[in-house]
């Protein structure tokens, strides 16, 4: 079965919509400066586990990724929504953060950290990424010390149709056919938390595993698992992130905050909320 569109064509739709912010000319307006005035959370956890607030994202800028997104984040209404976001997100109060960064930059993350914690006109490699953008300031609002690196990055080919073609695997266009269809989910609105809450749903989480693994698995020839162990890849780099989170310095009085890709935040929710060390936090609690 040949599609009408290449999977190529879809993926770069996919990360066009997933990735989308508004962007304008108008003058920059820096975030407030003054820490937040946090409210005492409800929160209880069950006895021993860890609290984590997911936050699946797009990417605002820099990267170390393989897909960027431009995004004005200085323009007046981007600055006034993504202050708002950081308010929000500020109320969880989190003595860890965690975010979409590999290990080995550990080092140069916390440095970046500790100079903007100390002042937030302070330009580092990440000042226009949601690292800084959204991580950094959540921080730097309620004090919290410790911001930790847990990506691990591991290349796979997502792209899978050649294959698909020559074995007439319907079912893999099928697929790419129904979530072209469910793209919707990741476009920007005029809300910047709403699309947020959008984008980590249950219906979102398991379209993005879908998109970014599970739709390779109809790729295969006769007498072979080529699109399976593609997706495989995707499943070990998620794997390792969450073993990475597990080695952290943990303790049940802590509370994670954990800001990433949206593809990664969805494994991220599936392998937490059948631990027994973690108790995910309803991200509608904060943001609205």
């Amino acid at each position: 079965m040949r599609s009408s569109f290449s999977p190529q064509q879809t993926f770069l739709l996919f990360f066009a919509l997933a990735y989308l912010g508004s962007c304008t000319n108008e003058p920059r307006v820096m975030a407030p400066t003054d820490q937040v005035a946090v409210e005492e959370s409800p929160l209880r956890t069950d006895e021993g586990q860890i609290a984590v607030l997911n936050l699946g994202t797009f990417h605002m800028g820099y990267t170390s990724d393989a897909n960027t997104v431009e995004y004005d984040e200085a323009a007046e209404e981007n600055a006034r929504q993504i202050a708002l976001v950081c308010e929000q997100l500020a109320r969880f109060e989190p003595t860890v953060i965690c975010v979409e960064e590999v290990t080995s930059d550990q080092v140069d993350l916390a440095a970046a950290y500790a100079l903007y914690r100390d002042n937030p006109k302070h330009e580092s490699v990440y000042a226009e990424s949601e690292i800084q953008i959204l991580a950094f300031e959540v921080g730097r609002l309620v004090g919290t010390k410790k911001v930790f690196a847990i990506d691990h990055k591991l290349a796979y080919n997502y792209d899978q149709s050649e294959l698909a073609e020559a074995t007439g695997s319907q079912a893999y266009f099928g697929e790419l056919e129904y979530l072209q269809g469910q793209f919707g989910l990741f476009e920007m609105d005029s809300s910047l938390s709403q699309s947020l809450l959008r984008m980590n749903t249950p219906h979102a989480y398991d379209v993005l595993i879908n998109v970014n693994a599970d739709v390779l698995a109809h790729a295969n020839s006769s007498d072979g698992f080529e699109g399976a162990d593609e997706a495989a890849k995707y499943y070990q780099r998620n794997l390792r992130i969450f073993a990475n989170l597990n080695k952290l310095p943990l303790s049940s009085e802590d509370r994670v905050l954990i800001i990433s890709g949206a593809s990664h935040a969805a494994f991220l929710d599936m392998l937490m909320r059948r631990s027994q060390k973690y108790q995910a936090v309803d991200l509608k609690k904060y943001l609205h």
